[in-house]
């Protein structure tokens, strides 16, 4: 059997990256909003590929392709693009410290940060050749981590003012992907990462070990549940679930062979998952047991979010999917 070349093998990767992200998904013409800048605005940003959301105080803020960044101050009833967003790169991720205090990241190794709750956003870091950032956490205002594509992880302590790399994972395990960050409490942080790695670190990302699963396929995103436990979860509808910190995990049967792409645990307690061909995953009992529906548009849902108002609001790769329609 021939090898396959490391170079071309690099490239399969990043194009499945593509592929999960939905960045050949394309947007219909829609108006923009007369304050947007001509050279910022996107045709109709709501239907635009989004790739996650999260909230800023009562607030919602959701972000995708080509530098797209979508407001909401109704639950997600209504929808504005931001003023004026520095980059017209895929962004991937974005996490808030407090109502205003933001940052966002992307395609690019592009990082953007916004004081104002999202309405204005400036690119503190740019890397064109490096592959693409994935996840972003923040402890607080000054200390956040990176994460992405070949094994990239950034830190800065600075509040975004300067980044530098540091290495999570050793040999062989130096370039793989890093999927997501999860912040499980008292300084201990996972990364979720592709075949089957998870990274553990109990001291804030100082340093980082390899831990060991009973699943050796990808892991695209955790939750870190108000009991203690630990979600994390991936490919083909694989749940893995931690009473320890991270320590051990136990595979969980989830019902569904679709992979999972992000969740969140509601005021009530119950978890939802959501992922590819429109699969939405419910739990009420801490993540032990599911219950699965399918939504008929089998859309590729990418982030969730519970609302202030309590409803869900997900991110998909045809845009934002309104309050409620999720759960029908």
């Amino acid at each position: 059997m021939t090898k396959t070349p490391p170079a071309a093998m690099r490239a399969l990767r990043k194009a499945a990256i593509l592929v999960l992200l939905g960045a050949a998904c394309t947007a219909v013409a829609e108006p923009a909003p007369a304050d947007v800048p001509e050279a910022f605005r996107v045709a109709q940003p709501t239907r635009a590929p989004l790739i996650a959301v999260t909230r800023a105080g009562p607030r919602l803020v959701a972000v995708g392709d080509y530098g797209v960044v979508v407001l909401s101050d109704d639950a997600g009833t209504t929808w504005r693009q931001a003023h004026v967003v520095a980059t017209r790169d895929l962004l991937t991720a974005v996490t808030f410290v407090d109502a205003n205090r933001g940052f966002a990241v992307g395609h690019g190794g592009t990082i953007l940060r916004t004081e104002d709750g999202g309405e204005s956003w400036l690119r503190v870091r740019e890397a064109p050749d490096e592959g693409p950032l994935l996840a972003v956490w923040f402890e607080d205002a000054r200390h956040g981590i990176a994460v992405g594509a070949f094994g990239v992880a950034l830190e800065t302590r600075d509040g975004g003012g300067h980044w530098t790399r540091t290495d999570v994972g050793e040999g062989e395990l130096r370039d793989r992907h890093l999927n997501g960050i999860v912040a499980v409490g008292d300084g201990t942080l996972l990364i979720t990462a592709e075949a089957g790695a998870l990274f553990r670190s109990s001291d804030g990302g100082r340093t980082w070990s390899l831990q060991k699963l009973p699943y050796n396929g990808s892991l695209w995103g955790g939750l870190a549940l108000r009991d203690g436990a630990v979600l994390v979860f991936g490919m083909r509808g694989h749940v893995l679930r931690s009473d320890d910190q991270g320590r051990t995990f136990a595979d969980i049967p989830s019902g569904t062979n679709q992979s999972f792409t992000a969740g969140t645990q509601q005021t009530g307690g119950t978890i939802v998952l959501v992922g590819l061909g429109g699969t939405i995953a419910q739990s009420k009992d801490g993540g032990r047991t599911y219950e699965v529906i399918v939504r008929p548009e089998r859309q590729t849902f990418t982030s969730v979010v519970e609302a202030a108002s309590g409803q869900l609001v997900l991110t998909a790769t045809t845009g934002v999917v309104k309050p409620g329609a999720a759960t029908r």
